[in-house]
């Protein structure tokens, strides 16, 4: 089973063009807003058509722009978990689950069921102004569990909830693609909610696809400069090459030798805040800093830096528990320098 996207298609201000199939379970989309992710799903779900390409669920075409086959959305069989979960305002949650099922005698029964499964007993008569926003998002998935989809497409769907909400609902939402068993394509400009829930990924920047593989091994290399600010690197700087193992990195100020060879194609270095090291002194691939900034969050601490022996250089974000001191010397581990193009 299989979800394989072919497309193009222009708009003002950009061309999407992505290319890439998904293999059971979830996959992610990941790119900022305005990227073409959202845009992506549309053209999957047949709300939006292609100006070229193919779109083929489990071997069966729903778009072939050189066949003229577009099948509308109604016989995709394509769920779609919009931001706004878009229910029926002035139906019931009955009735907003019953109007899915085609067959009469049975909606009685499957409401029923898909209630119960989805803990939502006791709702079925209040509209949705009367839910809170987990309680909607329920029924949204219910609704669209009952319309028996081969994949399902999940648009932001954490995007307008508040941090202890979110928390809930993405553990019942890790449950619920576990127990689906197909395919399901997750958009999102969350790089956390890319990682914990997709196995595989994809990267879109401003309507092409960057890169496509396995989630784990794009986040420990992204190949890529707009790749590794989009997983969450911070800390990015040009460089010059010295030797196949030796670079400067302009933006910082510093040599560093690296574990990997440096190819011709790389342009740029990153390293993740959580990836520095505090050291006491000197050494290979340190360098001495000075405060610039400090930011509480709760449980960690945000640290900007800059070269101590250039006032002009670039700042550098290092992550640390609240309890541990301000550094002095930061070293950066030849493993954990990512080269990128």
């Amino acid at each position: 089973m299989s979800l394989q996207v072919n497309i193009k298609k222009k708009f003002c201000g950009f061309d999407l063009a992505v290319d890439f199939c998904t293999d059971r379970g979830c996959m992610g989309i990941l790119g900022a807003s305005g990227c073409g992710k959202s845009m992506t799903l549309k053209c999957v779900a047949g709300i939006e058509t292609p100006d070229e390409g193919k779109i083929v669920l489990n071997g069966r075409i729903l778009f072939d722009s050189e066949k003229k086959i577009n099948l509308p959305a109604r016989k995709r069989q394509v769920g779609y978990l919009f931001q706004n979960y878009a229910l029926f305002p002035t139906m019931t949650v009955e009735e907003n689950l019953e109007i899915v099922i085609p067959q009469k005698e049975k909606r009685q029964k499957l409401t029923h069921e898909i209630l119960q499964r989805f803990q939502l007993n006791g709702l079925e008569k209040r509209k949705p102004s009367q839910l809170s926003g987990g309680q909607q998002q329920r029924v949204a998935l219910a609704r669209m569990l009952l319309s028996e989809p081969e994949v399902i497409l999940l648009d932001e769907p954490f995007s307008a909830l508040d941090g202890f909400l979110k928390d809930a609902l993405q553990t019942d939402m890790l449950t619920f693609i576990r127990e689906y068993g197909k395919e399901v394509l997750l958009v999102s400009h969350s790089r956390d909610e890319i990682y914990r829930f997709c196995d595989h990924m994809v990267v879109i920047a401003e309507g092409k696809l960057l890169l496509k593989g396995s989630t784990k091994e794009l986040f420990k290399d992204p190949e890529n400069r707009e790749a590794a600010r989009l997983t969450g690197c911070k800390n990015i700087s040009a460089i010059q090459r010295v030797s196949d193992f030796e670079l400067y990195a302009i933006d910082w100020k510093i040599r560093l030798k690296t574990r990997e060879k440096i190819k011709e194609f790389v342009k740029y270095i990153g390293i993740r805040g959580h990836s520095l090291i505090p050291v006491e002194g000197p050494g290979e691939n340190v360098m001495q800093v000075r405060l610039r900034e400090v930011t509480d969050s709760p449980f960690e601490r945000q640290v900007l830096f800059h070269n101590a022996a250039h006032e002009s250089s670039e700042r550098l974000w290092y992550l640390q528990d609240k309890k541990e001191s301000i550094p002095l010397f930061l070293q950066f581990p030849k493993e954990e320098i990512l080269l990128l193009s």
